[in-house]
């Protein structure tokens, strides 16, 4: 089992930046992708971005050269630096991770809101 908690979320002005904080306990050695989600009321969840343990990080387009995904060695923190932030980017934000059995966990969200 995995335990994740999101912080960070809040209320910014377009253009600024925010910084999203995944804490994770329990059975982390099998995790093989970490990643962030975000959902709309209406909508379906979508990707934000992911990070491949030993491989490579990906990013949805509508985030790219914005946001910035990272982690600690242990696989117990993972971070979303946003910056540029839009109207748009508004949302309720999941950390998300995979193991490599393919179970997922996820967090309970931190709210996003980007207005003037």
């Amino acid at each position: 089992q995995v335990q994740l908690v999101e912080t960070g979320g809040g209320l910014v002005q377009p253009g600024g930046s925010l910084r999203l904080s995944c804490a994770a306990s329990g059975s982390l050695s099998g995790v093989s992708r970490m990643g962030w989600y975000r959902q709309v009321p209406g909508k379906e969840r979508e990707y934000v971005a992911f990070i491949y343990i030993g491989r490579h990080t990906e990013y949805a387009d509508a985030v790219k050269g914005r946001f910035t995904l990272s982690r600690d060695s242990a696989k117990s923190r993972m971070w979303l630096q946003m910056a540029s932030l839009k109207p748009e980017d508004t949302a309720v934000y999941y950390c998300n991770f995979v193991t490599y059995g393919t179970t997922e966990y996820w967090g309970q969200g931190t709210q996003v809101t980007v207005s003037s």
